[in-house]
């Protein structure tokens, strides 16, 4: 099976020139070779010929067209935003690592829209924006989304707590932590912040207590 260089650049089969232009200086930007040191380095250098090669055939209409069309033959696979989404995700578990929160969340978001019915990318997606506090209404729907695809689990429901409470929504918070405890096991941490919510003294206190 050929590599899809579109799903290297995490781009659409429809992309425009401009798109893939844009796509390219940005993945280039972040992950130079010269930014890492060691064996982050190694690898790096790898990424980084690979996203240039995918960038020089897709950049180019002939070499576009024959690439094309070898994903078009039998076994080259057909389009799949659940490829696409897996490739996002990875890029922006990697920037989450390096505490480049902005390109994590560029890269959740992309992950949600390429594929909206994974609840994981909708959970990554609230743990990058509940970075930056301009961010939480964008992290409390991303992690309430990835409650709705998942409502059972306790481990996004302990996580809808706390951004909740960070987000100031402390009825919404008791609610999630509940739930937590409900499909999960007594966690000491959500049972603590639990305690101090439902604290009429500490509406406003310690919030993030359960990580």
């Amino acid at each position: 099976m050929p590599k899809d260089f579109y799903v290297v650049l995490g781009l659409p089969r429809n992309a425009t020139e401009d798109q893939i232009r844009q796509r390219f200086r940005e993945l280039a930007r972040v992950r130079h070779p010269d930014r890492f040191q060691g064996a982050e380095r190694v690898k790096a250098d790898r990424d980084f010929q690979e996203i240039t090669q995918a960038f020089n055939v897709l950049s180019d209409p002939e070499r576009r067209r024959q690439h094309d069309l070898e994903l078009q033959r039998p076994g080259g696979g057909e389009s799949d935003p659940k490829q696409l989404a897996r490739a996002y995700l990875q890029r922006g578990v990697k920037a989450y690592k390096e505490k480049s929160f902005l390109e994590a969340a560029d890269n959740f978001d992309r992950a949600t829209k390429a594929d909206p019915a994974s609840s994981q990318t909708w959970h990554y997606l609230a743990l990058a924006c509940a970075q930056q506090a301009n961010w939480l209404p964008r992290a409390v729907a991303a992690i309430e989304r990835a409650c709705e695809l998942e409502p059972m689990n306790p481990s996004y429901r302990k996580q809808a707590g706390r951004i909740c409470a960070l987000a100031g929504q402390a009825d919404r918070a008791v609610l999630h932590y509940r739930k937590a405890i409900e499909w999960g096991e007594d966690d000491p941490a959500v049972l603590r912040a639990l305690e101090e919510l439902e604290k009429p003294s500490s509406r406003r206190g310690l919030f993030g207590k359960a990580g």
